[in-house]
């Protein structure tokens, strides 16, 4: 039944849309050609062979992207031991090529503006290593919560911070230096709260507060103070004041103390996703008309996706480099928000990706970005455009 499902025509609507944005309507024929993607966390690699067991499949490398391989597009990863286990996590290779193009190395502060539901925070965290720091900032709470989750579960969260929050607002940069632990009062003798060690288990007093708060700013809409949901024990917080940790620095300051590398993965239509498209086969073509065609909504995500784009570079610093992608294939969320970013920060620098050179990927309408697409990359459809800050 499924098959047959599969195999339905899309809508007259939605074709034109694909034509408007020279897209062939055969790339959403690809879901069932299309490999599934996963990686092994660092030191899993000596288990293969048992993972491979584990999971009745072969493994294939993928050889232009380290420490992923592909599976059939049958095999679920979460029936498997390895996966319960934390062994290894789905994540597509265009979006593993995403965070590979950040060239992230050991000791950089990363802000990955858009970060749930966590798989590329995850990466994030594995190419970093033990140095560094990576904050993580999600508007939705839930979706956050599971980062927080995956993050527990593949035991990288040591040098990582969540944050519920607004990525077109989000204003704090890393701590890059930790305060004097002697400074423990304040100026006026009185005794300064600071944070512990993080922990899941919270007292009922905690709890209390924590709800008082979400209240209050559910009651008061605008913006408001970033919510921290996690911290691991090397992330920089441990020992920090609430005012420390809340600290601000204007549009100057942050050109040497904001972050080494930034992470924009904004929110879109998701229509370069095969399989979030089959879904409308599911929940109705209407459904479809609302979430992906409907040009008041286009209109509302290319607004925000430029205010996540023109956040995130105010918070790098001089010289760092920041990545901005979507799983959509419209022109107007990509080249169009790209073009118009360009115009407006004379600072920005759009970079060619070297490695690029060995990625099954073509160019994007716009020379130096990228565009991933089952057809051409055998991975889910995706848009990459890589910036640098420049000096001034």
């Amino acid at each position: 039944m499924e098959e047959e499902t599969l195999k339905l025509p899309l809508p007259d609507a939605f074709v034109d849309f694909l034509d408007a944005n020279g897209l062939d309507p055969s790339i959403y024929s690809q879901a069932d050609l299309t490999p599934r993607y996963i990686r092994l966390k660092p030191g899993c690699e000596s288990a293969l062979e048992d993972i491979e067991a584990d999971m009745e499949c072969k493994l294939e490398k993928v050889d232009w992207l380290p420490g992923f391989y592909s599976i059939p597009p049958t095999v679920h990863i979460a029936n498997s031991m390895s996966y319960r286990e934390g062994k290894i996590y789905g994540i597509d290779a265009a979006s593993g090529a995403a965070v590979s193009a950040l060239n992230i190395s050991a000791g950089d502060h990363v802000l990955d503006l858009c970060a749930a539901p966590g798989a590329k925070l995850c990466l994030i965290l594995d190419l970093l290593g033990d140095l560094g720091s990576v904050t993580g900032v999600d508007v939705a709470r839930h979706r956050l919560a599971a980062c927080r989750t995956m993050l527990q579960k593949y035991e990288l969260g040591d040098h990582c911070r969540l944050f519920v929050a607004d990525g077109t607002t989000f204003s704090l940069t890393p701590i890059r230096d930790h305060p004097d632990s002697k400074s423990c009062d304040s100026a006026l003798g009185e005794k300064v709260e600071r944070f512990k060690e993080w922990t899941s288990r919270r007292t009922w007093k905690e709890r209390k507060k924590a709800a008082r708060d979400r209240e209050n700013n559910a009651m008061n809409p605008g913006i408001q103070e970033p919510e921290l949901v996690f911290y691991g024990r090397h992330a920089g917080v441990v020992g920090l004041s609430k005012d420390e940790l809340y600290h601000t620095v204007c549009d100057s300051e942050s050109l040497s103390c904001g972050y080494d590398k930034v992470l924009v993965d904004a929110e879109c239509t998701h229509d370069g996703s095969i399989k979030h498209i089959q879904k409308f086969e599911h929940w109705g073509w209407k459904t479809l008309q609302r979430r992906v065609l409907d040009a008041e909504r286009t209109d509302n995500l290319t607004v925000l996706q430029l205010k996540l784009l023109s956040n995130g570079f105010r918070l790098l610093k001089e010289g760092g480099f920041l990545v901005y992608s979507t799983c959509s294939l419209t022109i107007a969320q990509n080249e169009d928000v790209v073009e118009q970013f360009l115009k407006d920060n004379a600072s920005a620098e759009l970079l060619e990706i070297e490695a690029a050179k060995s990625w099954p990927c073509r160019s994007g309408w716009i020379p130096k970005t990228l565009r991933f697409d089952p057809v051409t990359s055998q991975t889910s459809g995706l848009f990459v455009a890589k910036f640098k800050k420049l000096e001034n």
